[in-house]
């Protein structure tokens, strides 16, 4: 067996990134931060086109090229094949960073198997085959790469109202696993990044400053911000994490961590409402 050389072996730094959902929150963030290390960013989003022109604007005046197209994984083998695209449009795909996403809050009793199907076609299915897309032309480069999706604390835990995309992150936790395995031989990490509570438009909270929202159930006492799941993105794209591959980076503030010391001093049931 031959091992590809990794992307630091030519230039000490990836050159092409795609970072889908990348019209506002998290993966605003990450092609921002992909942008400032040197990286020419392709940017997908699925309905906010305005915002994904205002990334890649930004994206830009770092000095770099930004490539943005429309991404719909709701069918996933037809939106997959605008990674294909984009990587033609940049010169080929160093990183790719699966940020798309959606969920739902309705209890499982309740929920139409349709639901339960679209968001596990978006969130499991699109990250698996936007996977498979970039690794095959980092596989036919001979470079390596970098694979990075953005999971969520729900790949380890559980939420009430949330089965779906429970399942789909629990999902892209183990895929994440199976790709760092079979994927090593040709030099190609892959990591996935499980955030807690980040102050983004996902969870109703564009344009608010995490210091200011008070979570007395995390450790740290605030929320998340989308820099702060950005910049451990960007740091799983150099060099210095060459040596990292089949891990879950949890950016929770200690959310995690509460389980039994939570539960203890809950006083009613309301946790078991969406």
């Amino acid at each position: 067996m031959t091992t590809a050389p990794l992307p630091e072996d030519r230039s000490g730094l990836p050159r092409t990134a795609i970072v889908t959902g990348a019209d506002s929150g998290i993966g605003k963030a990450v092609a921002v931060a992909l942008a400032g290390g040197g990286v020419d960013v392709g940017i997908t989003y699925h309905e906010d086109r305005d915002g994904a022109d205002r990334t890649a604007r930004e994206v830009r005046d770092a000095g770099v090229r930004a490539a943005v197209r429309r991404l719909d994984l709701t069918d996933p083998p037809a939106g997959a094949a605008v990674v294909d695209e984009l990587a033609g449009e940049l010169g080929g795909v160093d990183v790719l960073v699966n940020c798309a996403g959606t969920g739902t809050a309705q209890k499982a009793l309740e929920m139409s198997f349709d639901t339960w199907r679209s968001v596990l076609s978006v969130d499991l299915d699109g990250a698996f085959l936007c996977s498979q897309r970039a690794a095959a032309h980092m596989v036919d480069a001979g470079r390596g790469g970098r694979i990075i999706t953005i999971t969520s604390v729900h790949e380890h835990a559980p939420r009430v109202g949330a089965a779906p995309y429970c399942a789909a992150k629990a999902g892209l936790g183990a895929l994440t696993k199976v790709l760092a395995l079979e994927l090593a031989e040709h030099g190609i990490t892959v990591n996935s990044v499980a955030p807690g509570e980040i102050s983004t438009p996902m969870t109703g909270q564009e344009d608010v400053d995490p210091r200011e929202q008070r979570r007395p159930g995390v450790p740290l006492g605030r929320t998340g911000h989308a820099r702060e799941v950005a910049s451990v993105v960007a740091f799983l794209a150099t060099p210095a994490a060459g040596y990292v591959t089949g891990a879950s980076f949890v950016v929770d503030g200690g959310m995690l961590l509460m389980g039994p010391q939570a539960s203890s001093l809950l006083a009613d049931e309301q946790w078991r409402q969406p």
